[in-house]
């Protein structure tokens, strides 16, 4: 499992790399809604309430917006400047004191198809779990289908590094001509799994292939800890990856071999996707988290020396 990297990279050829980039360089990228609603329902992991969630078109510059229809409509932007907590899952929230949380997994299906506007009607303060991954979510976008708004979107540069520690845990954002995730992941020494590593380049690889499907995860004794708290009411062995020591206790065992560091790969799109466009950046990460995630954009963003706006 150690040093392992998604199939996508594997074949494509390191001689045709420089083509693909100086290639892609010259592409226009659209904003891009949904053509079409679509619904799904499920239970929050956290609450284990029943929620119905609904995806909207939206219009050019709208962004993505929550909508929470069990509270008259009240809006949540999705943005890095509304995240209000980043424990266990992330959550957004509006001057009000409105919330919703759980919300990476849809914002990783989003950040995968360069959806930049959409509204998202919910009923609930949290988003369904579904299987613990992106994959219900990808497949009601292409349920949708995708379309774009014939508009330029926003790019964000990064023009130097930037990196934030915590403890044996790191993420930083560095110049790069594309968008790349290089994740590395162990259970610092919790367990005797292997580290497991990641790249992923959302330009260019398969999510739907590659990442999607790769849930949420843990070890028995820190579910049991939560499950204490009265925390993750809804989490079970249908929607959560749990490890004992090194065996894995769902029934169908592993979807990748290297499935945690792929199921980090995917939060980090999915929290990265509220900079609010399309990153050109290289973001690696070390055990990384939500909340490393989030401190990374608030250090991005508080140095104007070290990011740029276009429109590509």
């Amino acid at each position: 499992m150690a040093g392992l990297h998604s199939v996508s990279v594997q074949r494509v050829r390191p001689q045709l790399r420089p083509a693909a980039l100086q290639l892609r360089q010259q592409i226009v990228h659209y904003q891009k809604t949904i053509a079409s609603p679509v619904s799904c329902q499920g239970i929050g992991v956290h609450s284990g309430a029943p929620v119905t969630l609904t995806l909207h078109p939206a219009p050019l510059g709208s962004g993505i917006t929550f909508i929470r229809t069990d509270l008259g409509g009240a809006e949540i932007k999705a943005s890095w400047r509304t995240v209000v907590d980043t424990r266990f899952c992330t959550t957004i929230g509006n001057s009000q004191g409105v919330t919703v949380s759980t919300i990476e997994h849809l914002m990783a299906a989003l950040a995968a198809q360069g959806i930049d506007n959409i509204r998202v009607d919910i009923n609930g303060p949290e988003l369904p779990i579904m299987d613990g991954s992106a994959e219900p979510f990808t497949t009601l976008l292409e349920e949708a289908g995708v379309k774009d708004q014939r508009a330029p979107r926003r790019v964000i540069r990064v023009l130097k590094t930037v990196t934030v520690e915590e403890d044996n845990r790191k993420a930083s954002l560095s110049p790069s001509p594309s968008y790349e995730l290089d994740v590395g992941f162990d259970f610092a020494g919790r367990t005797d799994l292997e580290r497991q590593h990641q790249i992923f380049r959302p330009m260019e690889d398969d999510f739907a292939e590659d990442i999607a499907s790769a849930r949420t995860f843990g070890l028995l004794e820190d579910a049991e800890k939560v499950w204490a708290m009265g925390l993750a009411k809804g989490a079970s062995l249908e929607n959560t990856l749990v490890y004992e020591g090194t065996k894995v206790l769902n029934e169908n065992g592993l979807r990748y071999e290297d499935e945690c560091v792929r199921h980090k790969v995917l939060d980090a799109l999915g929290d990265l996707h509220l900079a609010g466009g399309l990153i050109l950046g290289k973001f690696e990460g070390v055990r990384t988290g939500h909340g490393l995630h989030h401190q990374l954009l608030l250090a991005l963003f508080a140095d104007p020396t070290a990011w740029a706006m276009d429109t590509k």
